[in-house]
């Protein structure tokens, strides 16, 4: 009697521990080269080419060697949009600095109820999110009767902070466009090593225009959500982000990027 009164809880915690692991398992993980606070430090030097990190992925986003541009992956493909806005296809060799990916497999997809703008849709999916404490990748495809996109240029060494480089970026006006929102969602929890709230790049559906999200107003579409129970981080090996001071706080720079 005695042995089953010990053996039982701890019968009962690797039951519990075994379906956890099988309802992560269910869902794809999120993949994560570098961190924020690098790229935010000027961390710019690409360690990951587009064919490995399209291993981690079909779905996501970030950036390209020396910061030149904004990348979106969509369906498996892989998009450049660089300072002039428009869209250009990448390569395999490619490399990255930063970029975040997922097969995506959506949990949850709804009809958006009307008319919103940015803030108006970003507060509707924290409204229908589940729990506040996974990440989430999301996608937005419909009709948008105005967007206001950026994008940065390629950066030249020595590379200056991502605040400075922000002074530099151009921005873009769509109006009457059918596209896609490429975002992701992270708790409070991760910021530092990635952005806590929402983090959103834009592509039209026609493939031509987009780049970094700053604002939208979506008349009519569709919002997908994939919540992510397994998050892995790489970290580059190269001297610049060994040598990198990522103890500084960017929170009042990364507020002026993201706007």
């Amino acid at each position: 009697m005695q042995l089953r009164r010990v053996l039982f809880p701890a019968l009962v915690g690797a039951l519990c521990l075994a379906a956890l692991s099988l309802q992560a398992a269910d869902r794809p993980p999120l993949f994560q080269t570098s961190t924020l606070q690098a790229l935010m430090g000027g961390v710019y030097d690409g360690d990951l080419t587009m064919q490995e990190l399209a291993r981690h992925g079909d779905f996501g986003l970030g950036t390209f060697d020396a910061l030149d541009g904004e990348m979106i992956g969509l369906d498996g493909v892989f998009y450049q949009i660089k300072a002039d806005g428009r869209v250009y296809p990448t390569t395999g060799a490619m490399k990255t600095p930063f970029a975040e990916v997922t097969f995506f497999k959506p949990a949850t997809t709804i009809t958006l109820p009307r008319s919103m703008t940015y803030k108006e849709l970003t507060d509707h999916i924290t409204g229908v999110r589940p729990t506040a404490n996974l990440p989430y990748a999301l996608r937005v495809e419909g009709v948008f009767s105005a967007v206001k996109v950026r994008s940065v240029p390629r950066q030249q060494q020595p590379y200056p902070p991502l605040a400075e480089v922000a002074k530099q970026q151009a921005v873009f006006e769509l109006t009457n466009v059918r596209g896609v929102i490429v975002g992701f969602w992270h708790p409070a929890f991760l910021a530092g090593v990635n952005l806590a709230g929402y983090h959103c790049h834009f592509i039209t559906a026609d493939r031509r225009a987009g780049g970094h999200l700053l604002d939208c107003r979506v008349e009519q579409g569709s919002l997908a959500l994939d919540p992510m129970a397994a998050f892995f981080l790489r970290l580059p090996q190269h001297q610049a982000f060994l040598q990198a001071e990522l103890a500084g706080d960017y929170s009042r720079e990364l507020e002026k990027v993201e706007k």
